[in-house]
């Protein structure tokens, strides 16, 4: 399955069927686990442990030295989860001695020229769409989608269930469950499509509904709507990880869009 043009180490751990494609290079500290697909001409470089039944096409270059200043050759990885479809072009950096390790989860989707930074953490079903240039340390929780052309700053977290739409700059923590838009970026609504398609139960649609009517439409500073949320709203999973969130936010939650 491995094509004769392909340069694969004799040291890199390859599973079952797996294919590799003419003009692919495999480094020696490599894994790639069963079923997976390599395309031609993709560069997988040291560090790089990838899933089983992964798909990565033409181009991409996975576990690249981090473009950090502050590097020093440390042993660090680039982790892809099982499932996960890196589409052309994509790059994904290893980890700095920050972290050590970047990873994209299981079930994702990186669309084309894509970039994923050292030690970001990417979880499970997101899907990040073409171009996006996600800097190092961001954290995308799951079942975020990021829409085409968005640049992400450092360090942010965007939370997990979020709508982004393309072209965005995100300089602001986004949370949990909301669509967010405009420019400069603003919360636009909760992602209620998105809830409904993964099931969530109407009555918890509802409680994350009211929490941001405290949070972006009742003219109260952050820190009053979450003491607010918390005495007025029956304690709830959506409730306690939107407050946690919100808590825990180093570089502060994104605006309403009427306070841009």
């Amino acid at each position: 399955m491995i094509h004769q043009l392909a340069v694969v180490h004799p040291e890199a751990k390859i599973g079952e069927n797996v294919e590799i494609g003419p003009f692919s290079v495999i480094a020696r500290d490599v894994v790639i686990g069963d079923g997976t697909v390599i395309m031609n001409n993709v560069t997988i470089m040291d560090g790089a442990r990838i899933g089983s039944n992964c798909r990565i096409f033409p181009g991409a270059v996975i576990s690249g030295i981090p473009q950090d200043l502050k590097f020093k050759g440390e042993e660090t990885f680039a982790y892809v989860g099982d499932n996960t479809t890196l589409r052309e072009c994509v790059t994904v950096n290893r980890g700095t001695a920050s972290k050590g390790k970047t990873v994209v989860g299981k079930n994702c989707l990186i669309m084309a020229y894509s970039h994923i930074a050292h030690d970001c953490e990417v979880g499970d079903y997101v899907i990040i769409s073409n171009a996006s240039q996600i800097a190092g340390e961001v954290v995308i929780d799951d079942h975020a989608v990021i829409g085409g052309g968005t640049l992400v700053h450092q360090f942010c977290h965007i939370g997990p269930h979020v709508m982004i739409q393309g072209g965005s700059k995100i300089n602001k923590d986004i949370p949990p469950f909301v669509k967010a838009a405009r420019d400069p970026i603003a919360y636009t609504g909760i992602n209620i499509v998105g809830l409904r398609r993964r099931n969530f139960a109407p009555e918890d649609i509802n409680v994350i509904q009211e929490i941001y009517r405290y949070l972006y439409l009742s003219q109260l500073n952050v820190s009053d709507a979450l003491d607010r949320i918390e005495a007025e709203i029956p304690q709830s999973e959506v409730r306690d990880q939107i407050l946690a969130f919100a808590r825990a936010s180093k570089r502060g939650i994104l605006r309403g869009y009427e306070w841009c």
